[in-house]
């Protein structure tokens, strides 16, 4: 059911209002989103399970109740990255990927293979 002409001009001052009195948040509101919180959650989880498998290592040569705590660290970061993973689905991950792709990810990669080829040819024109 469509809003009506009063109620379209009333969220559109309500609106208008918000940006007015605080435009950062506005702005970063308007820039977050479901994927890329979610997606933060997956880095912050990654580098917690990175960091408890080292400790894990490393504890089982000391204590193993030591290591018992740094595997719970590993199986909480897992059920974090598991939950964001469905929390952002298909969709999400393909933007996100899409996003990555606009930062220059895909360019990088294409100026180091072409960094390497060059050196290759380089190479067989040079023996």
């Amino acid at each position: 059911m469509p809003l009506s002409e009063n109620e379209q001009r009333i969220l559109s001052q309500i609106e208008k209002d918000f940006y007015d009195s605080d435009p950062e948040f506005a702005r970063e509101v308007g820039e977050t989103t479901l994927y890329r919180h979610a997606f933060r959650n997956i880095k912050w989880a990654t580098a917690f399970g990175i960091v408890g498998v080292a400790t894990l290592v490393a504890a089982l040569q000391i204590h193993y109740l030591l290591a018992f705590v740094a595997f719970l660290i590993v199986f909480g970061s897992t059920i974090v990255i598991e939950r964001n993973l469905r929390k952002m689905g298909r969709a999400g991950l393909q933007q996100v990927a899409g996003n990555m792709r606009g930062a220059g990810v895909k360019d990088a990669a294409a100026g180091f293979g072409a960094r390497l080829k060059g050196r290759m040819r380089r190479t067989d024109g040079e023996s």
